[in-house]
């Protein structure tokens, strides 16, 4: 029962991209369990940047199970266009598989959430544009069509004219637009299915039987522990839940078959889009973090918020999650500063918050409490053992696993693959 789950604790953008790759190579399956296209992980195979939206890491390993799980909901049209990419570029789709259960995002669920986020600004907070939340309503409200509909012409019909009926009506009598046609849709999502049935099956079943053969099961998370739906700054979060808990929902495994979680925690925080980000830096140190971190969105380009690293938000997630240990990244990313900063406490109001608050007043309004260090002022590039680490490098990493209450099972010193510092096997 060696399943490993691998979770951001932060906002996302965390790295899980070459945290997972590197684990992978040792796993026999890899798994996405949530979410759909809007998170990008972009990976390095053979000297060649990648970037993923929906298919997992695993894919570069032909010889593992790749496995799109029950909790996603999937944009066909993008899918399609990704795994022809992926083959266009020599990769083997061979050992791909998707849940016949996940739902499917389609076009009047794009249209919602781009109609949605125009007309109520609270509205695009938790709004990618893409139909990701808008495909997670229906799924709620059991109107979804899954993959396994797609799959019986009829049942694909019948439920399709039936939804459709719905939406246009809302179209037509709360936003004045034209109604979306049935044969158009209809057509599309034939030809989609034609191409992704071949890799269509029961994923639960599949996953639990790989287990109980002592088969290496890795998950890869989606987004950030403060993007879940839960347990997140909501509403500035996303439209389903991110912590370890969601790997067994979205996948069909038991709980007691998990036996690490990872926790992803880059050597800094950054933040996308809106919401409190109380360790946000501002001027000119921002934009030299950013600068040195190469912090823009591997999918839209766009500058990522950048702030000193919060412990806040790390316990909170070390305990949400049950994390095992942490894969620590972009570390060198610090090694030119003179001064780095950890955030140990809030304070707000004459109080001092060490535990992370519900109270979205309290994190918009707090001021960060912070312990410095001082820089190591030398490459860690090409460092490979973590005593070899300078010494001011340790004493930063140290500090952050005491506060954190885990060890530190990983660093990553690079974007490379090889750059990273192993010190205890996940397995």
């Amino acid at each position: 029962m060696a399943c490993t789950i691998v979770i951001g604790t932060q906002w996302g953008d965390e790295g899980k991209g070459k945290i997972i790759h590197l684990l992978a190579e040792s796993a026999d399956v890899v798994v996405r369990f949530a979410s759909a296209d809007m998170p990008g992980h972009t990976v390095f195979y053979n000297g060649v940047k990648y970037k993923l939206q929906f298919i997992p890491v695993g894919i570069f390993y032909p010889e593992k199970l790749t496995v799109l799980g029950n909790g996603m909901v999937i944009d066909l049209g993008m899918l399609c266009e990704e795994m022809d990419y992926l083959q266009k570029n020599g990769i083997s789709l061979e050992n791909l598989k998707i849940s016949s259960m996940a739902h499917i995002v389609l076009p009047y669920h794009k249209i919602l959430d781009q109609l949605e986020a125009d007309k109520d600004s609270t509205v695009k907070r938790g709004r990618t544009r893409k139909g990701v939340a808008s495909a997670y309503v229906d799924k709620v409200a059991r109107k979804g069509i899954r993959v396994m509909d797609l799959m019986d012409d009829k049942i694909f019909s019948d439920k399709l004219k039936k939804i459709l009926e719905e939406k246009n009506k809302i179209f037509d009598k709360v936003y004045s637009i034209a109604q979306k046609g049935f044969d158009v849709i209809y057509n599309d999502y034939i030809r989609y299915r034609d191409i992704i049935a071949p890799y269509v099956t029961n994923t639960p079943f599949l996953l639990n039987g790989l287990s109980s053969q002592g088969k290496k099961i890795l998950f890869e998370g989606i987004q950030g522990t403060f993007m879940d739906l839960d347990f997140g700054t909501y509403p500035y979060v996303g439209s389903f839940n991110f912590t370890a808990g969601s790997a067994c929902i979205g996948s069909g495994i038991g709980p007691t078959r998990i036996k690490n979680i990872i926790g992803v925690t880059k050597a800094y925080t950054t933040r996308v889009g809106e919401g409190p980000f109380p360790t946000e830096l501002l001027g000119d140190m921002e934009e030299e973090l950013r600068a040195a971190g190469g912090e823009y969105g591997a999918t839209t380009g766009r500058p990522r918020r950048c702030g000193w690293l919060d412990l806040v938000m790390i316990r909170y997630s070390c305990i949400l999650n049950g994390i095992s240990g942490l894969a620590v990244t972009k570390l060198d990313v610090l090694d030119n500063f003179d001064i780095i900063k950890l955030c140990v406490g809030y304070e707000y109001e004459g109080v001092i918050y060490k535990d992370f608050p519900q109270d979205l007043k309290v994190l918009e309004n707090c001021i960060p409490v912070y312990r410095e260090f001082p820089g190591w002022k030398q490459d860690t590039l090409d460092i490979r053992n973590y005593d070899d680490l300078p010494l001011e490098a340790r004493k930063y990493l140290d500090y952050i696993s005491e506060q954190a209450g885990v060890p530190i099972y990983l660093v990553s010193v690079g974007h490379k693959r090889e750059q990273s510092i192993i010190r205890r096997d996940v397995w």
